[in-house]
């Protein structure tokens, strides 16, 4: 109870200051907006409010939170110096357990710090936000061309609005361009060749030539570490020194490649071809073959002085009339392998597998140590 004296304005002050709130607005118990003092008679109860649009009690049965309009009033928002106007509801109902709601679901609970204008501040992008807010409207993701997406997922994480996460991280998925697995061709590579100049060291590690005709190309000193290389045509081709460890040359062409200090540790080879290949060095960089799969491979002929085949795997291979001499041969599997006409002078061969291997016609004695097994 109050007495009404004064104007409009006083009474307005009064009411504020009973009732903690910034009273702006009166009303009858009809929902007139009394906007005279006169108009007022003695009994009437009156209604004041922040500016929200009346709401009787008595009739309506609606939450308490809706009654009070609390859910319902305007607000500014200066998101990083633009201005965005919504309604309360709209930051609150869409999801109630976000950032957003906690901050505006009661007033000031947050305390949330206004500029000159009245505007509530929040130091956030205002690109990025817009998105954000229009979700919040109508439950549509739309961004406009030139918004990155990954900014408003950033957005959309700091704010706690779980559904638009899923919505974006969809978008983005989307958005990406598909993988190319497809193999390099020859006009491809060798349009790569001639763009890179000879000094410079050129990285193929990881790359996929599967299938490729790479035959006669100049591929000294190229970092095959890692490649697809299966069924590829390397005829010819120059591979001194080149890095082909852990490569899959599983059933490749490399007859009669040079292949000179060449590094294929841990490669795959079952099944290639590497007839008339020449591994030796003249400067003596000895080729390393540690470890390889070579399972099947026809190496007829080749020159392989002083080559490391330890613990690599030679099992059903052909090296006929091959030159292993002072080659490391120890710990291989050598299971019938056709070794007929090879020069195995001076080759290690200490814990080799010779099981059903063939020897004949060798051009030197073999002397194998007690540990080699079979025959």
């Amino acid at each position: 109870v109050v007495a009404v004296y004064g104007t409009l304005s006083d009474l307005l002050s009064v009411a504020s200051n009973k009732l903690g709130i910034k009273a702006t607005s009166v009303y009858n118990g009809k929902g007139g907006l009394i906007d005279d003092i006169a108009l007022i008679r003695d009994d009437d109860v009156l209604f004041v409010c922040e500016g929200e649009p009346f709401i009787d009690p008595q009739t309506d049965a609606r939450p308490h939170e809706e009654l009070t309009g609390s859910h319902t009033d305007w607000l500014t928002l200066n998101v990083g110096g633009r201005y965005f106007t919504t309604t309360r509801s709209t930051l609150v109902n869409k999801e109630p357990d976000s950032m957003l709601a906690h901050m505006f679901k009661d007033k000031d609970a947050w305390g949330n710090k206004q500029d000159h204008r009245g505007a509530f501040l929040i130091d956030r992008s205002p690109e990025y936000f817009e998105p954000i807010l229009n979700y919040l409207r109508h439950g549509q993701l739309i961004v406009n061309d030139g918004i990155n997406l990954l900014g408003v997922l950033e957005e959309a994480r700091f704010f706690g609005i779980d559904s638009l996460i899923e919505h974006l991280e969809i978008a983005i998925k989307n958005s990406q361009p598909a993988e190319d697995h497809s193999p390099i061709s020859r006009k491809e590579f060798v349009r790569f060749l001639l763009a890179t100049p000879t000094k410079s060291e050129l990285r193929c590690q990881g790359l996929n030539f599967s299938g490729a005709d790479l035959s006669r190309l100049d591929l000294r000193y190229i970092n095959f570490k890692m490649a697809n290389l299966s069924r590829c045509n390397l005829a010819h081709a120059n591979l001194c020194c080149a890095n082909l460890e852990r490569a899959d040359l599983s059933g490749s062409v490399l007859d009669c490649a040079n292949l000179q200090g060449v590094k294929m540790l841990c490669s795959n080879a079952e099944g290639a071809s590497l007839k008339g290949c020449n591994f030796e060095d003249p400067s003596g960089l000895k080729a390393n073959l540690e470890g390889a799969n070579l399972k099947g491979v026809d190496m007829e002929g080749s020159q392989m002085t002083g080559i490391n085949l330890r613990v690599a795997t030679l099992k059903n291979a052909k090296l006929k009339n091959c030159n292993l001499r002072g080659a490391t041969l120890a710990g291989t599997d050598l299971e019938n392998c056709d070794l007929s006409g090879c020069d195995l002078q001076e080759a290690n061969l200490r814990g080799s597998n010779v099981k059903g291997a063939i020897f004949e016609e060798m051009l030197t004695p073999l002397h194998m140590s007690q540990s080699v097994r079979g025959r």
